[in-house]
């Protein structure tokens, strides 16, 4: 990254009640008129995590008690290029006020989408809305489903793909049904994969396979969301070009279901991570005690086919 890059630290404020704060730029500034999550640039010799304190202090008198990485951008404007060092604040203290008279707003994350941001906070505001847990389930027949899926939302999962490996399409058709009508009920996103030939079946969110990813010259035309599997930074850079929601990157530890894939180990995970601006789940090996190493890595949370079933 070149030397006049600027470097600044942004915050994911959230209260109570889930709702997220964000600030409106002034027409004067850059990128005016718009809307943004509050922060600011960082000092020589800060750290992206005290600018982000400062900060915070600063403009909202807030005090930070608890926060991590969430994700970090990289974005070239036509006269600009900044890099986003993007935390989640979900502890702090002080009542929030407008010290610099900028007008702030606390807005339930799904009307996020209502309101203008920078080009470099679409992603955030992708981030944000997706959870930190993506399980894969297999389920081969109606009965097990029945069981699978009611026991993840026991456990608060909001985000599943289904990959089932069935083959007739009338049993294909009514786990299809099934789970569309569950997940609907329950508010949970539900992510199709597209090795599952549905036909005519409607769906709302696909999750695509390397090898369909790889196909694709735009980005598939659904309704809602779109995530796609990754192995190497060939398939990252296609999924951001092609404008894919979120990854799955894989495997990053060694895994039962493919013994025979070299893991990318943490380090590498980092680095391909760095190298896009999208959020990245981690999967291969991961169970939830993964979660901090994750996000240390600049990644959105741990997928798996196993283990959010024990």
């Amino acid at each position: 990254m070149s030397d006049d890059t600027l470097q600044v630290a942004v915050g994911v404020v959230t209260n109570a009640r889930g709702e997220v704060l964000i600030a409106y730029r002034p027409k004067s500034v850059h990128q005016g008129d718009r809307w943004e999550f509050p922060g600011g640039k960082l000092e020589r010799g800060e750290t992206a995590e005290g600018a982000l304190i400062r900060e915070l202090k600063e403009e909202l008198g807030l005090s930070v008690k608890g926060a991590r990485p969430l994700i970090a951008i990289n974005h070239q404007y036509s006269d600009l290029r900044v890099k986003l060092w993007v935390w989640k604040v979900d502890a702090f203290m002080g009542p929030v006020c407008s010290n610099e008279g900028q007008v702030i707003r606390w807005v339930p994350v799904e009307a996020l989408k209502h309101y203008a941001f920078p080009a470099a906070n679409n992603a955030i505001v992708n981030a944000i809305q997706l959870p930190s847990h993506y399980p894969i389930v297999g389920d081969d027949s109606l009965v097990s489903l029945q069981r699978t899926l009611p026991h993840l939302v026991e456990n608060n999962v909001k985000l599943i793909q289904l990959r089932t490996k069935l083959v007739a399409a009338t049993d294909l058709q009514e786990l299809l049904e099934y789970a569309t009508f569950f997940c609907k009920k329950n508010q949970v996103i539900l992510m199709v994969n597209s090795a599952l030939r549905v036909g005519d079946f409607p769906i709302a969110n696909l999750h695509l396979t390397s090898k369909d990813l790889m196909a694709l010259d735009q980005r598939p035309e659904v309704e809602g969301w779109v995530g796609a599997s990754c192995h190497n930074r060939a398939e990252l850079q296609q999924a951001e070009a092609i404008g894919v929601d979120f990854v799955v990157l894989a495997p990053v530890k060694s895994t039962a279901t493919h013994p025979e894939a070299k893991p990318l180990g943490w380090l590498y995970f980092q680095e391909l991570v760095a190298q896009v601006n999208i959020p990245v789940y981690a999967l291969g090996g991961m169970m939830d005690s993964d979660l901090t190493s994750v996000y240390e890595c600049g990644g959105q949370g741990v997928a798996g086919i196993r283990a959010f079933l024990v």
